[in-house]
């Protein structure tokens, strides 16, 4: 044995052919942590002292190769500030590129995924050989960083400047065949045969067929464009990335910055270029959101994974009520392998559901996601029916008729009656109580929510909610199903609104006090898309249609009347009463009109502003602090509301499920790590000022209060 860690051990083998090994011990994956890489530093220290060696092969020993470096260091890490970062990833340099100029070949075997660090040591090596099930990238810029060990210096001239910036602005995982064809490994064989084929790479290397002199050169020299080649590759893509990942997103441009002022130079200035850019953008409030972030989707996916480890298998399920959601659950449902009946009590919306189904997967063929051959059996795994004849084997029912609780409780009660005493009921249901619709249940310990968002097929959240009876195996079972899917599940308690339409209703409360104040709806729209969410809130009323805004609205006015209930009639009220439901009739707060895709398009309609008269008052100029300040405010406040009252287990779930939900912009990280970039102390003080002026809405909790004279956080921890 050469050398032995915990995480890393190299050993000597035949033919003099060492054999460096990633195995965290106790772990479940390889991740590239401080002791880590120490460990390599120490494992590359006694490779070089190695007498006598005629190759290497870095391998693994888990299931994926090196997932990346180990994030959950990453905020105390930054936290030491730009210069120590710099020296550190330059202290990662010198230990790849010891790797990189060991005196014999090298040849990395990728057995499974190689993210971020892990494809960066993988660069080091003179060769790589990719079992066919793998994939590698590095996805750095979707945490609001880029590359730091040596991904945007190795990549670009491996593969090419041109590809360099698609994988590495695009953050994509890239399968062994593309990695082949685009040249960053040399050969992709089955796993089975993967050591075999790295050994076969460095005989070859020692016997002088393959010459890995030219392929060092070519890495650690500049890279061999020319000015109007460089011009080409490079500002034409800061161009197209800017434009597709935004002003709040600086990390995919700033990684082409980085290759085109590393182009011209040699190994160590590159390197060093791309180690001042890591640190700067390490420091970012973006990068420190988007880094928070993943680490609380963990936090939700390791919940999810822990409740489906206690469900029943969920092998036959069922949807009642088809059409255009029926139809969307289905197909989510047969796309990912669990067939489905899909039960309508009529032909037409069984058709209806069909119809968007095959929809879905057609697109799916013009994506080349799918062939037609694939389709067909996918689609094989939707039976509608008119009839309960084939209930008796279902493992999970979804309740998916008209948001009206007599008919769901109806549709309820009467589909108990057909299913075996240990299927799960489960409802499709936006705001009404979850223990309400249990009432008229014979087993109501068997049902929960199962709340999809639309389009169901887009959308990556389902609220499981659990009633007053709700069993756990009921939830677990939910959740279970759920994961297979493809959907990430949040388990919440029964209130109006449940979590998500909870918290959103407030912030449509806040945009009707502006346009009754003389706000500009639109002018509303922009200022809010452009503090990050995907569309204003007049355009997402159009989105989610005013008569289930309405309805929604009341649900939520009758559950909390002090903070939410209107005595004067709101401007979403008049655009229901006017019958401007919104994209669904093509006339809301905007008017609509299909693009050349058959898409509705939003275009002024000046008829607005003359139907909101009656309830306007004078027209007002407000700044952009003040628009953004009363429309997340009471967002904000009845996400800790939700956190308060027991609604949602913590803040890691309560902010993935509003950016899951209702695309809460994830650069800010979720509503209650907003509160803690503002300073809790200053978000109180600022809702106090509000509270003043516009009532209960605005008013902060008294346990908010606490948090702000003890200057607590949310994420403490951070």
């Amino acid at each position: 044995m050469i050398y032995q860690g915990n995480a890393i051990t190299v050993a000597r083998g035949d033919g003099d052919i060492a054999t460096l090994t990633f195995d965290a011990q106790g772990e479940s994956v390889n991740t590239l942590s401080s002791k880590t890489v120490a460990e390599l530093g120490e494992a590359v220290a006694a490779l070089q002292a190695e007498s006598g060696l005629q190759g290497l092969i870095l391998a693994s020993g888990k299931e994926a190769f090196i997932v990346g470096a180990d994030i959950t260091e990453f905020h105390g890490l930054f936290d030491k500030g730009e210069d120590y970062l710099v020296e550190m990833n330059l202290k990662v340099h010198d230990i790849f590129n010891a790797i990189e100029d060991l005196p014999f070949p090298t040849v990395a075997a990728i057995n499974g995924l190689a993210l971020g660090g892990g494809c960066e040591v993988l660069l080091t090596a003179d060769f790589r050989v990719m079992a066919d099930s793998a994939k590698i990238g590095l996805p750095e810029t979707q945490l609001g960083i880029v590359p730091g060990w040596g991904g945007c210096v190795r990549l670009p001239r491996l593969i090419g400047a041109d590809n360099a910036i698609e994988w590495i602005a695009g953050g994509t995982q890239n399968r062994a065949d593309v990695a082949l064809k685009m040249g960053a490994v040399d050969a992709v064989v089955s796993n089975e045969e993967l050591l075999a084929a790295a050994r076969t790479l460095l005989d070859r290397a020692n016997a002088g067929d393959l010459d890995i002199a030219p392929r060092r050169a070519e890495k650690k020299g500049p890279l061999k464009l020319n000015a109007i080649e460089q011009m080409m590759a490079f500002e034409t893509a800061k161009g197209f990335v800017a434009g597709k990942a935004g002003p709040n997103y600086p990390a995919p441009v700033e990684a082409i910055r980085v290759i085109q002022k590393g182009a011209g130079e040699e190994r160590a200035r590159a390197q060093r270029i791309e180690a001042q850019s890591f640190a700067k953008l390490a420091l970012s409030d973006v990068a420190f959101n988007l880094i928070g972030l993943f680490m609380n989707d963990q936090v939700v996916k390791k919940k999810a994974a822990s409740y489906a480890k206690q469900a029943d298998n969920v092998e036959q399920t069922a949807v009642l009520g088809a059409g255009i959601m029926g139809g969307g659950i289905a197909y989510q449902s047969a796309s990912k392998g669990t067939p489905i009946i899909m039960k309508d009590i009529q032909g037409d919306a069984i058709e209806l559901g069909l119809k968007e189904a095959r929809k879905l997967f057609a697109k799916q063929i013009e994506r080349k996601k799918l062939t037609v051959e694939q389709m067909a059996e996918k689609l094989s795994n939707i039976r509608p029916t008119l009839s309960y004849g084939d209930f008796g084997n279902v493992d999970l029912v979804v309740e998916a008729v008209v948001e009206n609780p007599k008919v769901k409780g109806a549709v309820l009660a009467e589909v108990e009656e057909q299913v075996g005493e240990s299927t799960i009921l489960t409802s499709n249901t936006s705001t009404i109580s979850i223990s309400r619709l249990a009432q008229n249940l014979k087993r109501p310990e068997n049902f929960c929510g199962m709340h999809f968002f639309n389009p169901v097929h887009r959308m990556p959240l389902v609220e499981v909610i659990r009633g007053e009876k709700t069993s756990d195996a009921a939830v677990a079972a939910t959740v279970a199903y759920a994961r297979a899917m493809g959907k990430t599940p949040i388990v919440v308690n029964d209130c109006p609104g449940f979590l998500v339409n909870r918290v959103l209703f407030p912030y449509f409360g806040g945009f009707s006090f502006l346009v009754e104040q003389g706000a500009d709806f639109q002018r509303v729209d922009k200022v809010m898309e452009k503090f990050g969410w995907p569309m204003g809130p007049a355009y997402l009323l159009d989105v989610v249609g005013m008569d289930t805004a309405v309805h929604a609205n009341e649900v939520m006015a009758e559950g909390f009347p002090e903070r939410m209930a209107r005595d004067s009639k709101t401007a979403i009220q008049v655009m229901f009463d006017d019958d401007r439901l919104g994209q669904k009739n093509a006339k809301g707060f905007y008017a609509y009109e299909e693009d050349k895709k058959g898409k509705p398009k939003k275009v002024s309609d000046e008829t607005v502003y003359t139907l909101l008269q009656d309830v306007v008052g004078e027209k007002q100029e407000f700044s952009d602090d003040n628009i953004i300040a009363r429309m997340m405010v009471p967002l904000c406040l009845e996400t800790v509301r939700c956190l308060e009252d027991g609604i949602v287990d913590s803040p890691a779930e309560a902010d993935m499920a509003l950016i899951y939900g209702i695309g809460f912009p994830p650069f800010r990280g979720g509503a209650l790590r907003y509160i803690d970039a503002l300073g809790v102390a200053e978000f109180v003080k600022l809702a106090d000022t509000l509270a003043d002026e516009l009532g209960p809405l605005y008013a902060p909790t008294e346990q908010l209060r606490q948090m702000a004279q003890t200057n607590a956080r949310f994420y403490a921890a951070e």
